[in-house]
């Protein structure tokens, strides 16, 4: 007969996030996975938490100039500058497509004034198969001398606000990394009605080529991302879990199922994989194994029972 003790214990990586049911908490970070095509190939989608597209903004966009990626030591510079198909580009060419799988599809949006987000949104809050939008508020704002959305609370909720009027979809703030206090803008966002908050974007670097003495970027600068922001991103989200009641999608130079433990047991509710996803496109597989893994491990039924446990 064999013992209770021998019978494999069971984990629940399931879990309910700003109204969307997730079979896990993984998933794909904007602006590395594409639309979705670009890797259902290589990576079955429906073992995803959720596909986060790439950003999309009102009109079609041609984004920066090549070269406009850059790996460095720790991480990897881009400025792709948004490029993107544009709403109706991507609900004609995409969005068939992810609608035939079984995972919530969230779609990042951008604009440079704040009627651009709002008809953005619009657009794509009629269409069926999306099911969240993910604000990215760190754009420059053109009506104000290119100053971030995302770096003074009173534009981030500005925006926040106009685009919440405008959908029933749930809505998830992408936070700037960029300002001395993380709390404010997560509280802003809280109050103005976001369902959740990701964090953390990218932070503005360069790198030059010492042999021609230039920028290695066309666009002289890009946002670092990858493993050497890591540390600075658990602090923020550890800080802005203080602040805030809602969920918190993390992300930042997750690379196995260490750093997306790390980023739950801080605050947040679920995590994104990004960068590390271009080194080995099945990253994000990786990081749900080792999750389960972790989670049998240490005899913890549900990945909810390990959110917003750090001991001080």
């Amino acid at each position: 007969m064999t013992s209770p003790t021998a019978l494999p214990f069971k984990t629940d990586l399931s879990l309910e996030l700003a109204g969307l049911r997730l079979r896990n908490p993984v998933m794909v970070a904007s602006g590395t996975f594409g639309y979705g095509p670009e890797y259902a190939d290589v990576v079955d989608l429906n073992r995803l938490g959720a596909i986060v597209v790439k950003g999309i903004s009102l009109e079609p966009w041609t984004g920066n100039r090549t070269p406009r990626l850059h790996e460095v030591t720790g991480g990897l510079l881009n400025a792709i500058g948004l490029q993107n198909p544009g709403a109706e580009g991507f609900i004609a060419t995409y969005l068939p497509f992810l609608r035939k799988y079984d995972v919530p599809v969230v779609v990042n949006i951008w604009g440079r004034a704040v009627e651009d987000y709002v008809r953005v949104a619009e657009r794509l809050s009629s269409e069926p198969g999306i099911h969240a939008l993910e604000v990215n508020i760190s754009c420059p704002n053109i009506k104000e001398g290119g100053i971030s959305f995302g770096t003074r609370v009173d534009l981030a909720s500005q925006v926040i606000g106009a685009v919440r009027k405008v959908t029933r979809l749930p809505l998830i703030i992408k936070l700037s990394p960029n300002v001395s206090d993380i709390r404010p803008f997560a509280r802003a966002a809280a109050d103005e009605g976001a369902d959740a908050i990701s964090l953390i974007n990218s932070f503005p670097a360069m790198a030059i080529d010492i042999e021609t003495r230039r920028p290695v970027l066309a666009n002289v600068t890009g946002g670092l991302s990858g493993a050497a922001i890591h540390p600075i991103a658990v602090k923020l989200v550890y800080e802005a879990a203080q602040a805030v009641s809602i969920p918190i999608i993390a992300m930042g130079g997750i690379r196995s199922a260490q750093e997306a433990v790390e980023f739950l047991i801080a605050g947040a509710s679920a995590v994104a994989v990004g960068t590390a996803t271009f080194a080995d496109p099945q990253a994000c597989l990786r990081v749900i194994e080792g999750l389960e893994a972790y989670l049998v491990r240490h005899r913890i039924a549900s990945v909810r029972e390990l959110i917003r446990t750090v001991r001080l």
